[in-house]
Order: C-alpha cells, then sequence, then structure tokens
C-alpha cells in the first residue's frame, strides 16, 4: 500500500523504528543508561580536555560505552551504503549547514538532550520533560517547514 506520504510504502520505517527501539532498549537493561546522542559528544570530548564540564563524572564512567556506541552508528550507516543504500546529498552551502550544526548543538545542550534523547528514550520513560521537548522540536519544525515552504515559491 502506497501513499503520497509513503511513496514507497512504510515497511523499512517500521523495521527502522523496530531496530532502534530494540538498541536502546538494550541498551537501557544493559547500562541502565538512555542513549541520546548529544551526551556522545560531550563524552568523547572528556578524552580530549581538562574542562569541568567535560569531566563529570557521569561522562567519565559512560564515556567507553558511549564511543563504541556512537562508532556504531557510524559503521551502521556506512554498512548501510555499502549494502547498496542510496547516499543522500545536499546542495545547501557548507557554511549554513555548519552553523545549523552549531545551532542544533547548542539547542540540544540547551533542551538537556538531543531530539534521539528525548524523542526515543524519554518519551519511552514516560518523561514529561521528553513530552516538552519533543512537542517544541516538532512544532517549531511544522513553523519553519511551512514559512520555508512560503518563502521560496
Amino acid at each position: 500500500m502506497t501513499s503520497t506520504l509513503f511513496p514507497d510504502g512504510i515497511s523499512h520505517y517500521i523495521s527502522g523504528g523496530l531496530m532502534i527501539g530494540l538498541a536502546i532498549g538494550l541498551l537501557f537493561l544493559i547500562t541502565g543508561q538512555t542513549g541520546g546522542v548529544s551526551t556522545f559528544f560531550s563524552s568523547t570530548w572528556s578524552f580530549l580536555t581538562r574542562e569541568p564540564g567535560f569531566r563529570a563524572t557521569r561522562l567519565l564512567q559512560s564515556r567507553n560505552w558511549r564511543l563504541i556506541y556512537s562508532l556504531g552508528l557510524i559503521l551502521g550507516g556506512t554498512l548501510y551504503v555499502a549494502l547498496g543504500g542510496d547516499v543522500v546529498t545536499t546542495s545547501l552551502n557548507p557554511l549554513i549547514l555548519l552553523l545549523g550544526g552549531f545551532l542544533i548543538g547548542f539547542g540540544s545542550r540547551m533542551g538537556n538532550g538531543c531530539t534521539a534523547g528525548h524523542g526515543i528514550c524519554g518519551l519511552a520513560l514516560l518523561q514529561l520533560p521528553s513530552l516538552i521537548a519533543v512537542v517544541t522540536f516538532l512544532g517549531t519544525a511544522i513553523i519553519v517547514a511551512h514559512l520555508i515552504e512560503a518563502f521560496t515559491k
């Protein structure tokens, strides 16, 4: 069954969601911690700097498995492409992408987590701050997408 929202079907979305859910569930069962991606960045920096913000006990104690988990994300993408998955490219100016990356990083630190941490892990744990964050992320994204569409026609 196809639709205009999912012209290629939904099976790959379902299988991807199930794999993410399984990985996050196993991570929580094994470590007792959630797997949001923004914390991986901070914990990785703890290998390289003595700055107190990156030397928090929670980062130092979790940095080894977080680094392995991060490498798994990269390996998963690499494997996808190696097995014939489509490579997505963009024509956006690299400076715009860099600025967007800094804004996303700043926002995820301000919001005490990234979209993955709140949307996948926080909602699964029924955390109210994660629900508020996800509603904010989605609401903002919907508004911005409509504004961009309106001003680029």
